[in-house]
């Protein structure tokens, strides 16, 4: 029985994914196409393969069974072929990435504009999420996270700013109000903008001077879920509404035009630099080969 190779990654693809649309992102493809692609699998198998809904797409028994055996010799073809894309003079394909916010704000704009630009005929494809993400079973080469988010058995690679901070901050005018904390334990008083994880538990501020460290449980009039929400916690701090605790990087463009001023400074607790992980194989894909040579070099 022939199969065309195409139409059994549309099925694994969007098997991995969850849905046609999810699995036509990660692709970078449409979903109808991935949709024609898997009808046309399954009528020449003769059996269903994925149980379709308006709310989810799950494999069948006999999909679940076909992804096992397919997805392991899939990847087999594509390391075949990576080991003939490293014989090319420019390497070519699709590097793709999970990142989360802070990496794709902080640290992805001083690298792929040089990556690209160094490698035209390869395609960086960046999903932004906060969340934990199985980086394998979504599709993704290779994932940006700190050091305590990293999954284990991965190859770490240091990326971006080795040593960062977390910092505090609140508008001149939200000051001149409300007098300026001298003690982390004088947020109490104060308005706090929170974040809180996907969990929905509130995100400590912690803060070290001297060896005396400080967590406080911040309370204020918002909260936001990490990462899409940050951008509104700093413009309402820019509102004068409160306080607002994120990275010192993502803050540093409002201090050096003074919308925003720093809160207990000498407090600001620093830590280690995101990494760049992915799986320890026997063969690295091409593109991603490339990014590792990339953010290495001197």
């Amino acid at each position: 029985m022939k199969v065309d190779l195409g139409d059994l990654n549309a099925f694994v693809t969007v098997a991995r994914a969850g849905g046609f649309r999810d699995g036509a992102r990660l692709a970078g493809v449409s979903a109808s196409g991935l949709s024609e692609a898997v009808r046309r699998l399954e009528a020449r198998l003769g059996v269903r393969l994925l149980n379709r809904s308006t709310r989810s797409v799950v494999p069948t028994e006999a999909g679940r069974s076909l992804l096992e055996r397919l997805a392991p010799a899939l990847g087999e073809v594509e390391t075949a072929l990576d080991v003939v894309n490293a014989f090319r003079d420019r390497p070519t394909g699709t590097l793709r990435l999970n990142v989360p916010l802070a990496a794709a704000r902080l640290v992805l704009p001083s690298l792929v504009p040089r990556f690209v630009a160094a490698y035209p005929d390869i395609v960086v494809d960046v999903a932004v999420e906060d969340s934990f993400v199985d980086m394998l079973a979504a599709g993704f080469d290779a994932g940006i996270r700190y050091e305590e988010r990293l999954e284990q058995d991965m190859i770490a690679v240091p990326i971006g700013p080795r040593v960062q901070r977390f910092a505090a901050a609140a508008s001149p005018a939200y000051l001149d109000r409300h007098g300026r904390p001298e003690h982390p334990g004088e947020l109490l008083r104060h308005a706090c903008l929170a974040g809180y994880f996907a969990s929905g538990a509130t995100v400590q501020w912690e803060f070290s001077r001297d060896g005396e460290t400080v967590r406080v449980d911040p309370r204020g009039p918002l909260r936001v879920r990490l990462g899409a929400g940050a951008d509104l916690a700093v413009a309402s701090a820019l509102a004068g509404a409160g306080i607002v605790y994120l990275f010192e990087d993502w803050l540093k463009p409002y201090f050096e035009r003074g919308e925003l001023e720093p809160v207990l400074a000498p407090w600001w607790p620093s830590f280690s630099g995101p990494f760049l992980y992915y799986p320890g194989r026997r063969l690295v894909p091409a593109p991603l080969r490339a990014f590792i040579d990339f953010i290495r070099a001197p």
